[in-house]
C-alpha cells in the first residue's frame, strides 16, 4: 500500500473511534457530565466534546478535509491524554469516560498508550 493509502486507513480508524465516543457520550449525557467531573474538566469544555469529536470524526471517515480535521484530532487526543497523564500524577484514578459508560474501568496507563497509538494514527492521517 502506498503512503496516503496508509493515510486513508489511519484517518478512518481515527474517525471510528471519535465517532464511538461521541456517541456513547452523548447515549448517556447525564453520566458523561458525571465522569467529566471526576476528571476534573469544566463542564462548559466537556459539554462539546462530544459534538466536537462527531464532526471530527465524521470529517475524517468521509475524507472531507483529511488533513486538517486530523490535525484537529490530533489536538484532541494530545489534550484529552494530557488530562488522563495529571490525574495520574497526582495519584487519582477516576473512570476514563472515553467511551461514556463503556469505559467506566479506572484510568491507568493503558489508556496512556491506546491514546499514543492513536495519536500516531492521527499524525499519519495528517501527513500522509
Amino acid at each position: 500500500m502506498s503512503r496516503s493509502t496508509w493515510g486513508v486507513v489511519a484517518a478512518v480508524v481515527v474517525g471510528m473511534v471519535f465517532l464511538l465516543a461521541a456517541i456513547t457520550k452523548l447515549a448517556r449525557a447525564d453520566s458523561w457530565r458525571t465522569q467529566s467531573a471526576d476528571l476534573r474538566v469544566p463542564w462548559p469544555v466537556a459539554a462539546v466534546v462530544p459534538y466536537v469529536e462527531a464532526v471530527v470524526g465524521a470529517l475524517l471517515v468521509v475524507q472531507v478535509m483529511r488533513h486538517a480535521a486530523a490535525w484537529a484530532a490530533l489536538a484532541l487526543l494530545v489534550a484529552m491524554t494530557a488530562v488522563l497523564a495529571g490525574r495520574l500524577a497526582q495519584g487519582e484514578h477516576p473512570p476514563c469516560a472515553c467511551f461514556g459508560e463503556w469505559s467506566a474501568s479506572p484510568i491507568s496507563m493503558r489508556h496512556i498508550v491506546r491514546n499514543l497509538v492513536l495519536i500516531a494514527l492521527a499524525v499519519m492521517a495528517a501527513v500522509w
